[in-house]
């Protein structure tokens, strides 16, 4: 494990200059085809290429461990930042396992771009880090921007069975309602995958551009080869107010929206998916206590409309205990929060053992949090529960993932019908029409 970089590990000084560029366009299109790093909604947000350095941890302390050598690389780093915004200065990009007991490399960390470029409202900007260097005259765009290569279409798609077929995750699922009717568990997040093969090497450029058209308001993200579009935001944290939004509750759209309207009342009066609601944002409210001073619990949900699926959803928000230096970062607070009851389920310890024993695949870093961190400790994590992992070795393959709620009225039928809707993002972002 390399969670605490010394001096040897960072030979000199990371040298940090952020400063305002006129707009860019498309934050996207400026990113390179090889590991592009991404977290964009709506247009705004951090985009980043290149590898200043890398922190890698795992084990039970991985967040904490992280933030540690974050601090470290942090007093060692000389920074002008003319902008002052959060994304702004130093950043890290990170993905992290579910478990604590993934292996490295599967068990994620941070990676600290050299080149990153962000907006924020009107704002953009453009921050280098460099080692070795003093301060010099302004980076321009002209001189480090990524994104020259065309981006191509991943050509034909081939789908298969992932680690358990769609007819035994059947038999998953009614094994996991099973153990909460035995009283095991009250909820239980089970996963699922399907394996892709493309023709051409994937550009993860097409995967996240596709994303980013057709799901504006969730978080799309590309960190070490986990690529993906969540509209679940695990916590943000902006100048002392948190944010987490809640999603548990799932019920498929049908494309006709007279139709899709009573759908949406059926689902923001389901007792099953309002049940399964309940522990998810429970299960937050409970993780942000101990670090905020007041928080707000909405008393019930809204209905939250994607493309693809309907979601009850809550945004429970608070404000962080202390100031400047002592209030905990983002990293602190998702750490803290994972695995909320949307990820893994209630009890926390009883769903892990339940999904250790009948999941069939390790989570790796699929189903834990993805996203950023600045050197303010402001930032941005998601969960990557819906996403595909491009692995180094084969560009031609991906795994997608999905992942489904299980309470003791789910039934197995209608969750793999679920788990199937939730796959459509990412089968449409491998698409060519």
């Amino acid at each position: 494990m390399t969670a605490e970089p010394t001096q040897d590990a960072v030979p000199q000084h990371l040298v940090v200059r952020t400063v305002a560029v006129d707009h860019p366009g498309d934050l996207l299109d400026l990113l390179p085809a090889t590991a592009p790093l991404a977290w964009v909604r709506r247009g705004d947000g951090v985009v980043g290429w290149g590898e200043a350095l890398r922190i890698t941890v795992s084990g039970v302390d991985r967040f904490a461990d992280a933030e540690r050598a974050w601090h470290q690389v942090l007093r060692h780093a000389v920074v002008r930042d003319e902008v002052g915004l959060p994304g702004t200065g130093p950043i890290a990009f990170g993905s992290f396992a579910f478990d604590w007991h993934a292996p490295e490399p599967t068990a994620g960390g941070l990676v600290v771009p050299r080149v990153v470029v962000g907006r924020r409202g009107g704002t953009t900007w453009l921050t280098t880090i460099e080692t070795g260097a003093t301060i010099g005259a302004a980076p321009t765009l002209a001189r480090v921007a990524g994104g020259r290569e065309p981006v191509l279409a991943p050509g034909e798609v081939v789908y298969a069975d992932g680690a358990v077929p769609a007819d035994g995750w059947r038999d998953v699922v009614a094994r996991a309602v099973g153990a909460i009717r035995a009283g095991r568990v009250d909820k239980v997040v089970l996963a699922r995958d399907v394996e892709a093969r493309t023709a051409e090497p994937v550009d993860p450029r097409w995967v996240l551009g596709r994303l980013a058209d057709a799901y504006p308001t969730c978080w799309t993200f590309s960190v070490d080869g986990l690529l993906g579009a969540t509209p679940e935001l695990l916590v943000r944290s902006d100048r002392g107010l948190v944010t987490s939004r809640v999603l548990a509750g799932t019920i498929r759209r049908t494309g006709d929206d007279d139709a899709d309207l009573a759908r949406a009342a059926t689902l923001a009066h389901s007792s099953k998916d309002l049940e399964e609601h309940e522990y998810a944002v429970r299960s937050v409210a409970d993780a942000l206590a101990p670090f905020c001073s007041s928080t707000n619990v909405p008393d019930v949900p809204f209905v939250l409309h994607l493309p693809n699926v309907l979601h009850l959803a809550s945004d429970v928000t608070g404000v962080l205990r202390g100031s400047g230096a002592v209030t905990p970062s983002s990293l602190t607070l998702a750490g803290a929060l994972h695995p909320t009851a949307a990820v893994c389920g209630t009890p926390t310890m009883a769903a892990r053992e339940l999904i250790t024993e009948i999941e069939g695949m390790d989570r790796g870093r699929y189903a834990g949090p993805v996203g950023w961190v600045g050197a303010d400790g402001d930032g941005e994590w998601g969960i990557a529960l819906r996403s595909a992992e491009l692995g180094p070795a084969d560009p031609h393959r991906l795994r997608l993932f999905a992942g489904c709620g299980i309470v003791a009225a789910s039934d197995p039928a209608a969750e793999l019908a679920e788990s199937e809707a939730k796959l459509e993002p990412m089968r449409y972002a491998l698409g060519s029409d």
